[in-house]
């Protein structure tokens, strides 16, 4: 599991409820704020389309449905949460609660392990509305989505964007976090394939009846025990025994 958050789902849960519950709690909202907040997500999901069922005001009806995702998010109904906020991205709402359901999105394939189309959806969000006042938490799915595609440049780019304009923002800690601790980058297969290697020109030394028989075993020892480490840090890290 990546190191990037110990727990992805609590971590995306609490996020995305942290920055999205403020400043919605009014009328009927009260309740379902409180059933998120509470992570009582069956009570919330029910709530929410209750609510839905009514005939709201336009407004109410956006945020019905956009509390109807989150609901979702929390019972881990991924697909269908992806569907409720794609549906709210077709209604057009208010800018904030539009970017809002596109993070949505975000987080519900960054949560099923689809970064490919997390990268997808997140650089269309970055290019329809590059003053977006989630622009650090944008940047920062950005960042993950490149992380575990093992585009680490570009995620080094995106997290040095969080530290440089939004040092006062949640996300800086993260970003400055990972970029600061080198071994959430350290990509573990690369001495396995490096091993395998010497390994390999082993058997063949020994096919050819070479005496390398106890140098080789040293090299393969020396390169099992090490790491390959990704460019996002300039820090020289020593290698470590798994």
């Amino acid at each position: 599991m990546s190191r990037f958050s110990p727990n992805p789902l609590r971590f995306f849960i609490s996020v995305f409820v942290f920055f999205f519950l403020c400043g919605f709690s009014s009328g009927p909202f009260t309740d379902i704020e409180t059933a998120i907040i509470e992570k009582d997500y069956p009570k919330a999901e029910a709530l929410s389309r209750d609510l839905i069922a009514r005939p709201p005001k336009t407004q109410d009806f956006h945020l019905a449905h956009y509390y109807l995702g989150l609901s979702q998010m929390g019972e881990e109904k991924y697909d269908e949460a992806r569907e409720t906020f794609n549906f709210l991205i077709t209604q057009k709402p208010d800018e904030p609660l539009l970017d809002k359901a596109y993070l949505g999105v975000i987080d519900s394939y960054l949560l099923t392990g689809d970064y490919a189309n997390a990268l997808t959806v997140s650089e269309a969000l970055l290019t329809s509305n590059s003053k977006s006042e989630f622009l650090s938490l944008i940047y920062l799915k950005l960042a993950r989505a490149n992380l575990k595609l093992a585009r680490w440049e570009v995620a080094r780019d995106y997290l040095n964007k969080i530290v440089k304009e939004f040092p006062q923002s949640l996300e800086f800690h993260l970003a400055k976090q990972l970029l600061e601790e080198q071994h959430y980058f350290t990509v573990q297969v690369g001495s396995f394939l490096d091993s395998a290697k010497a390994e390999h020109l082993a058997d063949q030394l020994k096919e050819k009846g070479e005496s390398f028989k106890r140098p080789i075993t040293k090299v393969v020892n020396f390169i099992g025990s090490g790491s390959v480490n990704s460019p996002i840090s300039s820090k020289p890290r020593a290698s470590s025994r798994n």
